[in-house]
């Protein structure tokens, strides 16, 4: 039974192919020559497809394919849209230190209970940590939103280039 995930971040998409791997890699390698509007990298089985770098935005996402052999006639493509993995990185970087601190402060305020003294400023930071949190959700959310379009530009991309491969 398949359920939607609104809270996604990265939406990832799985689609069987009627082509041998290789072909539809070479597909997506052959596509370097042919246009400019995408930058597009190959590496064994996996495919980078990016704006070029006058285009980018901090929230500019790219979409990378994984495309597996399953036999001589079909193999399964694997996509995930992300923004770039330095953004990604620090975007999850910031989400570990609100943890970390979180529970630093959250045991802090443990100990203070326990021992019977104040604990209202530990309190008062496990509460700006749980804002800080939601925050950096709603961001990364409207840093999806504002992708949307460029992420259908690489979908059609990627199509247009698995369509041009089965004719």
């Amino acid at each position: 039974m398949p359920t939607t995930n609104d809270i996604v971040l990265r939406p990832r998409f799985k689609k069987e192919l009627n082509e041998h791997n290789e072909v539809v890699l070479k597909a997506f390698e052959d596509s370097k020559k042919e246009q400019s509007e995408f930058i597009v990298t190959r590496l064994d089985n996996h495919v980078f497809i990016k704006f070029p770098k006058k285009e980018q935005q901090f929230w500019t996402p790219q979409l990378h394919l994984e495309i597996d052999e399953i036999d001589d006639k079909t193999s399964m493509l694997h996509g995930l849209f992300g923004p770039n993995p330095t953004v990604w990185t620090m975007f999850m970087f910031f989400h570990f230190i609100v943890a970390c601190l979180f529970i630093a402060f959250g045991a802090w305020a443990y100990s203070n209970w326990k021992l019977d003294n104040d604990f209202a400023l530990q309190i008062s930071i496990m509460i700006l940590m749980i804002i800080i949190w939601v925050a950096l959700y709603f961001a990364g959310s409207i840093g999806k939103a504002s992708s949307k379009g460029e992420m259908h530009r690489l979908n059609d991309f990627m199509n247009q280039i698995i369509a041009k491969e089965k004719s």
